[in-house]
């Protein structure tokens, strides 16, 4: 699994594409003015860099995803398991939860979880 390691402007930009694609690399950079006040090569430049990374790409002046939000999530999500509790689930379930109570309808919906993903 590829790994993506984003800086915290690099994410929020991620962010604005993710919300508005597929978007014309013109709109783009009026978008990053107004919503992060760069200038148009600020912009092309990080669009540069997420694209060398594998996150989105520029075809034709449209910029689109190759890695979806959720996706980008989840992977940062197994990373941090890995990182911090040695890739243990239940070590960070634990950890997660620990001084408060599940109700009955989030229990319920990890056992299904569980069941779901539970190799056979």
């Amino acid at each position: 699994m590829k790994e993506y390691k984003l800086t915290e402007s690099e994410e929020k930009f991620a962010e604005l594409i993710w919300q508005n694609e597929p978007i014309g690399s013109g709109d783009l950079v009026k978008l990053c003015e107004k919503e992060m006040n760069w200038k148009k090569s600020t912009t092309y430049t990080m669009l540069k860099k997420l694209c060398e990374k594998g996150i989105f790409q520029n075809v034709n002046s449209v910029v689109s995803s190759l890695v979806t939000k959720d996706e980008y999530y989840s992977r940062q999500s197994i990373r941090f398991v890995e990182d911090t509790f040695g890739g243990s689930l239940p070590k960070f379930l634990t950890a997660f939860i620990s001084g408060s109570r599940l109700n009955k309808q989030q229990a319920e919906e990890l056992k299904r979880l569980i069941d779901e993903y539970k190799e056979m």
